[in-house]
């Protein structure tokens, strides 16, 4: 017995591109070695994405700057105040009133 189709597809399927745009593949390997420290961290640290952040931006830089994705802000990634980044300037301070 054949029951066809799902009725979503019948009713006319819509595709829609994704929220930010394409996301091209790295054809060329210009940011396989960025890729290959972040998936060793991650296999080292138990799948821990926490401990590895700071590769994921590394890696999302060099996308940036070869142009395999739009150019965005680090805050719009959730890639700002990782493990050893400096913190912001201290000019203002609390403690110097």
């Amino acid at each position: 017995m054949s029951f066809g189709r799902p009725p979503s597809i019948s009713t006319g399927f819509q595709v829609t591109p994704p929220n930010r745009g394409s996301f091209p593949l790295d054809h060329y390997g210009e940011c396989k070695v960025f890729m290959t420290q972040y998936l060793d961290c991650l296999r080292k640290n138990s799948s821990t994405s926490t401990e590895c952040r700071h590769l994921n931006r590394d890696y999302l830089a060099c996308r940036m700057q070869k142009g395999l994705m739009d150019q965005d802000d680090f805050k719009n990634l959730g890639l700002v105040n990782l493990k050893g980044d400096k913190p912001p300037d201290s000019a203002t301070s609390p403690g110097d009133k």
